[in-house]
């Protein structure tokens, strides 16, 4: 006995009406399933904003049942990492800045708090490094080459109050004359005052004019650079004898910088860092291998 073979009919599915290329859209349904899921999603969505802050509001938002937020969570685990860390913030913030570094407790904590402040407020000049940006005028914080002093007083106050800034009256400060915009030297003088400083920066130098060079240095420079040009800390004038620059030592460069002259700006941390927060970073900074 055979069974009996059913024939399939064929159903004819609507179209949509859109037409492209010759190509219809059918108007198929939905799969069942698919369908159920995406009910169940709009339910879990509506449940979702009832339970947890959601709509945006004129003054603020829904808080809802659960009020809870990631912002009110982080700033509670922040919180709680302060409460754990303010002991040891206030031994730093009570140390003698020089005894930081040789007290193994402060130098750890210091150390690590450091360089994550350096990396959020300093690595955009100083180079997430550490070693400034080459031939833009921020200094590299690796060598032993300071302009105001590279121990822990001086790196403190350089962050404190920061570099001829206009926020900060206790702000370092000093400034090169424009020896040539303002025409206090003509361009011989200054190209022989150039040839000078190549001079005793061991560089190639045109002998004739670094001779003339000597005293046009010595009536205009040495008060701040010092007689042999070694530099001055206290006025924040760098060491010309040395291989270390901070805008360059090329002649073209040395010769822009006498006739224009630099003024490099640093801010004041002290209205955006807690005192710990600058005693963290100059411990880092200190400890990066220049430190004296």
């Amino acid at each position: 006995m055979c069974a009996k073979q059913v024939k399939k009919v064929e159903r004819e599915v609507p179209t949509t009406g859109h037409t492209w290329d010759g190509i219809q859209e059918f108007d198929n349904p939905m799969p069942r399933w698919w369908v159920w899921v995406f009910y169940a999603c709009i339910v879990w969505g509506i449940g979702y904003t009832i339970a947890y802050p959601a709509w945006p509001l004129i003054n603020g938002h829904t808080q809802g049942i659960y009020g809870s937020t990631e912002r009110a969570n982080v700033e509670a685990d922040i919180k709680a990492f302060d409460d754990a860390n303010a002991p040891i913030k206030a031994k730093l913030v009570a140390a003698d800045l020089a005894s930081i570094p040789s007290n193994d407790e402060l130098k750890t904590f210091a150390v690590s708090a450091g360089a994550s402040i350096f990396k959020n407020n300093c690595a955009q000049c100083h180079g997430s490094g550490a070693a400034g940006v080459q031939g833009k005028g921020y200094p590299n914080l690796l060598d032993n080459d300071w302009l105001w002093g590279g121990d822990m007083e001086a790196i403190h106050t350089t962050i404190t109050h920061g570099i001829r800034n206009t926020t900060d009256p206790d702000a370092r400060l000093s400034e090169m004359p424009k020896f040539g915009a303002d025409g206090i030297l003509e361009k011989d003088q200054i190209n022989q005052v150039v040839e000078h400083v190549l001079a005793i920066s061991g560089q190639e130098h045109d002998a004739t004019l670094a001779a003339a060079g000597v005293t046009v240095f010595a009536e205009n420079c040495a008060a701040c650079h010092g007689p042999e040009g070694k530099g001055d800390r206290t006025l924040g004038a760098p060491n010309l004898t040395d291989a270390i620059w901070l805008y360059g030592g090329d002649r073209a460069t040395l010769t822009y910088t006498v006739t224009n002259a630099r003024y490099g700006v640093m801010p004041a941390w002290n209205t955006r860092l807690s005192e710990d927060e600058i005693r963290a970073v100059a411990t880092y900074v200190h400890s990066l291998g220049g430190g004296e």
